[in-house]
């Protein structure tokens, strides 16, 4: 199949055309720290490409046939990225090669079934310095391979065919990748291969060795986890720069923290000294200078609020209770006179008279009083421990009623819990009823 110069203008094209739009995406960046092993990156990668195999080259050189024709080249290859600008590639490249002699018609095809090559892969430099990851790569490469080829020649109008030959080729070449992500990189490139045979064109006129060319458009793909970055986009001075870059202004921003800082302490401790200098008490006494109305008090004497000697505290006076005979014949009265209603807690009028004495007798000399409820064992207990408290109640309340000081007498009911007589007897059960004071 041969190609005119018009359909390879056209697939150039369509290549470019296709590169700038994928370039025009910007890639998504995985950060890596500065010269982190290589666990962090992914470092395998496999590409395609297609192009166009001539004898056609840049740089001037053309063997034996001297008008060029163009046809259909293609390959794949699988890369271990070793360093960010440095990789090694293994590459097949099948097609074919063919030319003409415009003096004579003599021409030549060359079929290329496969060649395999090993090749050092150099990434030159990113052309945006600025730019972490760059989207433009120049590179380089030079290797060493096999190439097997079946050469047919028509010279002066005789054909001939040889068969399949394998020889040694040295690929060597330049490009451009163009990064559209961190998974994908469109490749440019051009690559001069020198054939270690003279017979490559099916003519060893000259003894010279052959060299055809390779101009291709392709992919290539990143394996591995899609988490971390490729290590062939990686831009270690740029990494450093940022990571410099993010450190500095992380110590910037610590420095304005810490300056704040020092001047909120500095702010904190005026207010100190001031509070100290208001808080100052010279005689010791307790009582800061500025509140101070005696500010020269003798150590260790007791003050008031305003920093003054407090005055000396009088002994306390104790007052002498002495219950007499006739204070104790009052009581024991009420006690005997002191009659309830059955079964209730309201005293009955009788005792009035006797009980009025016992408050007059509170009053007058300020006695204190326990009343103290007892029942027999007549019903449940529950019934009786409450109308024993409800009477001594009673009578705490008539008093009171009368002007005692409800603070000095105190009310307890025991219900049937200590009897003075039996529970056995009408007249024992009648003992028990009752309710004692206790004057003191």
């Amino acid at each position: 199949m041969r190609i005119n110069i018009t359909k390879t203008g056209w697939l150039a094209a369509a290549g470019i055309l296709s590169v700038t739009q994928l370039v025009a995406q910007t890639p998504t960046l995985n950060e890596v720290k500065p010269f982190a092993p290589d666990t962090e990156y992914r470092t395998w990668s496999i590409g395609v490409h297609g192009g166009l195999l001539n004898q056609s080259n840049l740089i001037g050189l053309r063997r034996k046939f001297d008008q060029v024709e163009n046809n259909f080249g293609y390959g794949l290859y699988v890369k271990r990225q070793i360093l960010p600008g440095f990789g090694i590639q293994a590459e097949y490249v099948g097609g074919k090669v063919s030319g003409v002699r415009e003096n004579n018609g003599n021409s030549f095809e060359t079929k290329l079934p496969w060649s395999v090559a090993v090749s050092a892969h150099v990434t030159l430099a990113n052309i945006n310095w600025r730019q972490h990851q760059g989207l433009i790569k120049p590179y380089a490469n030079v290797g060493l391979g096999a190439l097997g080829f079946e050469p047919s020649s028509e010279i002066n109008g005789v054909t001939t065919d040889y068969d399949q030959t394998t020889k040694l080729f040295v690929p060597g070449g330049v490009g451009l990748k163009f990064g559209v992500s961190n998974d994908i990189a469109i490749d440019l490139g051009y690559r001069l291969n020198l054939v270690q045979s003279a017979n490559f064109d099916g003519s060893s006129h000259g003894g010279s060795k052959d060299i055809f060319s390779y101009a291709h458009v392709g992919v290539e793909f990143a394996l591995g986890d899609r988490s971390k970055p490729f290590l062939a986009n990686s831009n270690p001075v740029s990494a450093m720069q940022k990571e410099y870059t993010a450190q500095y202004d992380e110590l910037v921003a610590q420095k304005a923290t810490l300056d704040a800082q020092k001047a909120e302490n500095e702010k904190l401790k005026s207010q100190l000294e001031r509070l100290y200098a208001d808080l100052a008490d010279d005689d010791g006494d307790g009582v800061a200078n500025r509140y101070d109305k005696c500010p020269d008090t003798p150590e260790k004497t007791k003050v008031d609020g305003a920093g003054c000697p407090l005055p000396e505290p009088k002994a306390p006076v104790v007052q002498q209770i002495t219950v007499t005979d006739e204070d104790r014949r009052v009581v024991d009265e009420a006690i005997q006179n002191l009659e309830f209603d059955l079964g209730k807690a309201t005293i009955r009028a009788t005792s009035h008279a006797s009980l009025n004495k016992v408050a007059a007798l509170l009053i007058e000399k300020n006695f204190s009083l326990k009343l103290a409820g007892h029942t027999d064992n007549t019903g449940s207990m529950q019934t009786n421990m409450r109308l024993s408290k409800e009477r001594a109640e009673a009578v705490k309340a008539y008093l009171v009623s009368k002007g005692a000081n409800p603070s000095r007498i105190e009310a307890t009911g025991y219900g049937p819990t200590q009897p003075i007589a039996s529970n056995n007897t009408a007249e024992g059960r009648q003992q028990n009823r009752r309710v004692e004071f206790t004057l003191y």
